[in-house]
């Protein structure tokens, strides 16, 4: 995603050095994360690192198809963009990374420029992760969701009718089992719809800017309130059934799957502190019939992509649940 022009130094002009060492070390990262997905537990040889290849390809090519759809964008509109700057985060993120930003230290003057620019990485980023996530499903058994430890990625609309389509009906207690692919496809549709959340200068923000004009900056404040709605909906949907005695689940799972949209909320206010809540202003000048049309493409894609609760984890109801856990190995697949 784009980043503020306090954030980054003037001068733009192509350095490789710092993107390079970042890129490459994000790819050492999610190649880290891929080989503990196929192989159950963290890689321990090199042979192990090198199997995590078929998470850590599709999603830095969806990562890399993103950001440079962002810096194709800006260098067409000859605004002046830095080379994406990769963050790695091994062990801590299920994902291996945080994703990446490109610098801009000037304001995009031109309101089709804007839109240009804000919607070339969502749009470049979700034709690599659609063909992905399809590829993906079709390697990625249906069967009976365990009683041990297992994650539940969100569920989006989009997500749901490619599973329809891939696999047809699921049965009642069954789910697909994610093949690493399948899961490099999924964290590619989670990192689209939240950089097109229509907040700021998120891409989703660029876009309804262009679209809507100054109105925006009322839509983004509500955008934030909702937000936090989302959090207390997850904490009321984890924490309320332990309050009222009607789960076993920790009280530490049922936080922590609650806290996603709470650390969004949180970023948010930082980001309007350091980039300002409202959008910086364009000059005069109308948007083509044509970028409106992407516009609105996109932001209806948000909601295609929109998940609730974006990842929930369930700990093992009991200790022969958990010995039990695993049964999958072989296949390479991650426990949805």
């Amino acid at each position: 995603m784009p980043e503020s022009p306090a954030d980054v130094p003037r001068d733009t002009s192509p350095r490789i050095l710092l993107p390079g060492v970042l890129c490459l070390l994000t790819c050492v990262s999610v190649l880290w994360t891929g080989a503990g997905q196929v192989m159950l537990h963290p890689p321990a040889t090199l042979r192990e690192l090198a199997s995590g290849w078929v998470y850590a390809v599709p999603v830095m090519a969806i990562l890399l198809c993103h950001e440079f759809g962002h810096y194709i964008a800006a260098r067409i509109h000859r605004v002046p963009a830095s080379l994406p700057f990769f963050l790695p985060l091994p062990v801590i993120s299920p994902f291996g990374t945080l994703g990446a930003v490109i610098g801009m230290p000037e304001r995009i003057r031109s309101r089709n420029a804007l839109l240009d620019i804000g919607a070339a990485g969502p749009i470049a980023g979700i034709c690599v992760a659609l063909p992905v996530l399809l590829y993906g499903l079709t390697l990625s058994p249906v069967a009976a969701v365990s009683d041990g430890y297992y994650i539940q990625e969100g569920q989006s609309l989009l997500y749901w009718l490619l599973k329809r389509i891939v696999k047809g009906p699921i049965p009642d207690g069954h789910d697909v089992f994610l093949h690493p692919t399948a899961w490099a496809g999924w964290v590619g549709l989670f990192v689209t719809m939240i950089n097109l959340l229509p907040w700021g200068q998120l891409d989703g923000g660029h876009i309804a800017f262009a679209l809507l004009g100054p109105s925006q900056n009322r839509v983004a404040r509500a955008v934030r309130g909702a937000v936090l709605l989302f959090f207390v909906y997850n904490l009321a949907s984890f924490v309320g059934p332990i309050v009222l005695g009607e789960s076993r689940m920790p009280l530490w799972a049922a936080l922590n799957n609650s806290s996603t949209w709470l650390v969004w909320y949180v970023l948010l206010g930082v980001l309007g502190r350091r980039m300002g809540h409202d959008h910086p202003p364009f000059e005069p000048g109308l948007l083509s019939p044509a970028r409106k049309g992407v516009a609105v493409a996109c932001l209806a894609l948000f909601v295609l992509l929109f998940m609730p609760t974006p990842l929930a984890s369930y700990p093992p109801k009991n200790d022969a649940d958990a010995a039990a856990q695993g049964a999958l190995r072989d296949n390479g697949t991650l426990v949805p």
